[in-house]
């Protein structure tokens, strides 16, 4: 699978933690910044690894900021694009058994290292299930703002 990632300064630590969790568990990961802790807007992030993953260059994306709520809205802008904020491993199966979330959104300031991988590794694992939940994620598709 082809993962980008990305993240701005408040979630560098973990995300270098997850690229290097990722690349263990043998994924095509594209680590798109920030490689450092000056302070950066993290919608530009979010476009950039939301863009990838809505013209299908990736397959999923992870995105780390301080709370992982705004890199998750940004994201959510980009048709084709399930961002889902989680900070529990049930919470990252679910989003991707029902929703086929493709892009994972992550607090760093919120979660730890330990429990971040575990939520990493069981949204990985989790296949969606299709069926009726198909048919919804069609209904979402549909939409647009007014």
């Amino acid at each position: 699978m082809k993962i980008m990632i990305a993240c701005d300064h408040a979630g560098l630590e973990l995300k270098q933690k997850l690229a290097s969790r990722l690349r263990a568990l043998r994924q095509d990961v594209e680590d798109v910044g920030a490689h450092d802790d000056r302070s950066v807007d993290y919608p530009d992030y979010a476009a950039r690894v939301a863009r990838a993953v809505a013209s299908g260059e990736v397959d999923r994306g992870v995105l780390v900021c301080g709370s992982g709520i705004g890199m998750c809205m940004t994201a959510n802008r980009f048709r084709g694009v399930r961002a889902a904020q989680v900070s529990e491993p049930l919470s990252a199966r679910m989003s991707r058994r029902h929703n086929d979330s493709n892009v994972l959104c992550l607090g760093g300031r919120f979660i730890g290292e330990t429990l971040a991988l575990e939520i990493l590794e069981a949204w990985l694992a989790e296949p969606f299930e299709g069926g009726r939940h198909q048919r919804r994620l069609d209904l979402i598709e549909g939409l647009s703002g007014t």
